[in-house]
């Protein structure tokens, strides 16, 4: 049993070191059962807080917490991370010079060190082994899991070795973490390090914050330049199948100005390093890779991720797509699909024998039945591939949820002719050879299995071959066929048998047309003022340089959206925004106090109460207000967080348009906004803009200011009347603005 104690010290540790309030779901019954000394299998989607489950424990146990890590570059991001936090962390591994390997070992025998990180081929080494042995090993973490298994997606044959390291210490508690497995490959891993079953947990794979979207592949540069104009000046990652089409397409993208760097397993191990750290310190916006990119990397501001051709496998496919996001904020993932990549692949693969051939054929044709289908809410067959049932009808987030239906039309004689066809063949070859039939072709294989003699022979010019194996993929969705082993095989299903005895109608695709977007469900974002945070992005960054460590060490995107949401003016404030703990704040605090203080006054900005400090001060009778002429939280007589965002980023020179794209409203909002915050006695600058609208003539304006001067501008109806009706409201509303602004001096 987990002591009381230890129970208060996990939520301590947890805001005092790490800076954040809550757990995200299943950290505390992780690090609870490791610390009650249990063995435990935890599956966490990417940017899922797997770190924390080991990290805090090791702060808890007395002796050492050993994290085995496939890269090199994850153990440098992680222990950087930590020691920023005030964690004594340290990594061995080849990056280091012999001297400072000995000096890292020194300390680790001190007992000076709570987490070590190795590699698996680091920790099976004599001379780390005999380090460890002369150690109290508390803890003995396995990242990335799934490499134990040969059904995992990243197979290392040195993580089955790691069993010795766990009889060499029977009395460490052992941690398997992963993003990615499934039932098969958690069921390897448990059999391989000796795990019970009941000591397993699974987070939800949903990445909400993640927008999912397919699009036919046309013009893949240009697609891909039209999704870099959406993020510009943001990071993202953009994959390929082949080195050498990530050096072609990150030298294209250079040539036209864009901030970008290749990475790939052929390149000098120099320039994957200095590239991978020119990514992830923010001097490269652009990572254009080969899946060799992406295991080692912790960078959670990525708000974009492009694959550029069709990945191997779902697995493989999540596991990208999760490198996008990770601080919780919004992020776009985009796939270009082609049958021909997936025809690519397919060669590949061909080329393969035996079991591996088997699971490759498994993993390619889970991952196109998934890019084809234009009806599902992505959501569900991505998180039903790692065993998990998505409920909701609609994600919100998705192509698929936030499309206009693809329009469908009969296709019922291309379906029975296709069908048959497969039947009149014996059920013995692929959707190619079946549409070679059907188009009446005279290759080889088609003249050798006198399949010109059958009865479907030719029976299909009116599509391409390309519509035809459109029509195939759509059955095999569909449930009228089904497709098996390393030959890709067509079967009829009972469906199918049903429908071709009773002539049913069958609705599908004949072409392939553009998707229609339509406005789906708004994710409710923290409002924040993008000046501010692009200064406090721009401390981040020198700080950063000069300490050598990458930005988000010193605080993550979500952690300065907040300060630029809530303006904290004093340490204490600071204290309450996420992400920051005690040994951050004593080391970063001043400096960016400094510039948000700075910022306020230049701009009269107050500071915001946290929510966390609205709900304990509520109740409390006779306080004093905090804000200037009556600004506050939204509550009655106060001024919302909106508006005053919307009336700050219109004095930094944001336009009403700029503001109604920003906010996603009408002209009329922005403008009650703006009229709230002057008439509580706040200035507003930029009139200009507000000048630009007003398509009145000199006459019509001196008329409303005049019932302005008579009646007051505090409701427009009055004036609306006096005027008979010569104004609409819109253009009252712009000519009130006016008539405020003229008058605050």
């Amino acid at each position: 049993m987990i002591s009381t104690t230890n129970l208060l010290s996990i939520s301590s540790i947890l805001k005092d070191t790490f800076g954040y309030d809550t757990f995200r779901p299943l950290q505390r019954e992780v690090i609870e059962n490791v610390m009650a000394r249990r063995d435990t299998l935890a599956v966490m989607p990417t940017g899922g807080g797997k770190s924390l489950c080991y990290q805090i424990p090791s702060l808890l146990f007395d002796g050492l917490t050993v994290v085995v890590s496939p890269l090199i570059s994850l153990m440098k991001d992680q222990v950087e991370q930590l020691r920023a936090f005030g964690v004594p962390a340290l990594f061995l591994n080849s990056s280091l010079a012999p001297q400072e390997y000995q000096e890292n070992m020194d300390y680790i025998k001190r007992g000076e060190v709570k987490l070590l990180y190795v590699a698996p081929e680091t920790l099976l080494t004599p001379r780390i082994l005999s380090l460890l042995s002369s150690l109290q090993v508390d803890c003995l973490t396995i990242d990335e899991a799934h490499c134990i298994s040969e059904w995992g997606h990243d197979f290392r044959p040195e993580y089955r070795q790691i069993i010795e390291i766990r009889k060499r210490f029977p009395n460490a508690v052992c941690l398997a973490l992963t993003a990615t497995a499934t039932s098969r490959v958690r069921q390897d891993i448990r059999s391989t390090l000796k795990f019970t079953t009941t000591n397993e947990f699974i987070a939800s794979f949903n990445r909400e914050n993640l927008y999912i979207e397919v699009i036919r592949k046309r013009d893949p540069i240009g697609q891909t330049i039209q999704m870099l104009e959406r993020f510009k000046d943001q990071s993202g990652i953009i994959y390929c199948f082949s080195r050498k089409q990530v050096d072609e397409l990150a030298a294209y993208l250079a040539s036209k100005g864009y901030s970008v760097r290749p990475y790939h397993a052929g390149l000098e191990d120099s320039d994957r390093r200095r590239n991978q750290e020119a990514f992830i310190r923010d001097d490269a916006q652009i990572i254009v890779a080969t899946i060799a990119f992406g295991m080692g990397i912790n960078k959670p501001n990525v708000r974009f991720v492009i694959h550029f051709d069709l990945p191997k496998s779902i697995e493989g496919y999540y596991q990208e797509i999760g490198r996008a996001g990770r601080d919780g904020l919004p992020a776009h993932c985009l796939l270009l699909y082609s049958y021909s990549d997936a025809a690519k692949i397919n060669y590949f693969i061909e080329q393969k024998d035996g079991d591996e051939k088997r699971v490759a054929i498994e993993h390619l044709n889970a991952i196109v039945r998934y890019a084809e289908d234009e009806m599902t809410c992505r959501r569900k067959p991505l998180l039903n591939y790692f065993g998990e049932s998505f409920q909701a009808d609609t994600c919100s987030n998705c192509d698929n949820c936030t499309s206009a239906p693809t329009a469908l039309t009969d296709i019922t004689v291309f379906a029975q002719k296709f069908l048959s066809c497969v039947k009149r063949a014996e059920e013995k070859f692929g959707a190619g050879h079946i549409t070679d039939i059907l188009l009446g072709s005279k290759n080889e294989k088609v003249l050798r299995w006198e399949h010109d003699k059958l009865s479907t022979y030719g029976i299909g010019p009116e599509l391409t071959k390309k519509q035809w194996m459109h029509i195939a993929r759509q059955l095999m969705t569909m449930g009228y066929l089904k497709q098996e082993g390393e030959y890709h095989t067509l079967s009829l299903t009972a469906r199918a048998l049903d429908a071709l005895k009773k002539r049913e109608p069958i609705f599908g695709v004949v072409q392939e047309a553009e998707r229609v977007r339509t406005k789906g469900k708004k994710k409710v974002e923290l409002e924040y003022n993008h000046a501010l945070f692009a200064l406090l992005r721009q401390k981040r960054k020198e700080m950063a340089d000069e300490a050598g460590v990458p930005p988000y060490v010193i605080f993550s995107d979500r952690t300065l959206i907040e300060m630029s949401a809530y303006y904290p003016q004093s340490f204490a404030s600071l204290l309450n925004i996420s992400g920051v703990g005690q040994a951050k704040a004593s080391q970063y605090g001043d400096a960016f106090l400094e510039v948000i203080q700075s910022y306020c006054k230049k701009h009269r900005l107050a500071e915001i109460p946290h929510p966390r400090l609205r709900e304990a001060s509520r109740g409390e009778k006779g306080a004093a207000s905090p804000f200037p002429n009556g600004r506050g939280a939204g509550g009655e007589g106060e001024l919302s967080e909106r508006t005053w965002l919307v009336a700050e980023a219109f004095n930094e020179g944001a336009t009403i348009q700029n503001l109604m794209e920003r906010h996603q409203v009408t002209k009329g909002t922005i403008l009650e906004h703006l009229t709230k915050y002057v008439m509580a006695g706040n200035i507003l600058r930029n009139g200009e803009d507000l000048v630009s609208l007003a398509a009145v003539t000199a006459e019509q304006k001196q008329a409303a200011f005049t019932a302005f001067d008579e009646l007051s501008p505090t409701f427009l109806k009055p004036v609306f009347d006096k005027l008979n009706g010569t104004l609409n409201y819109d253009e009252l509303k712009i000519l009130r603005m006016l008539y405020l602004i003229a008058r605050q001096g």
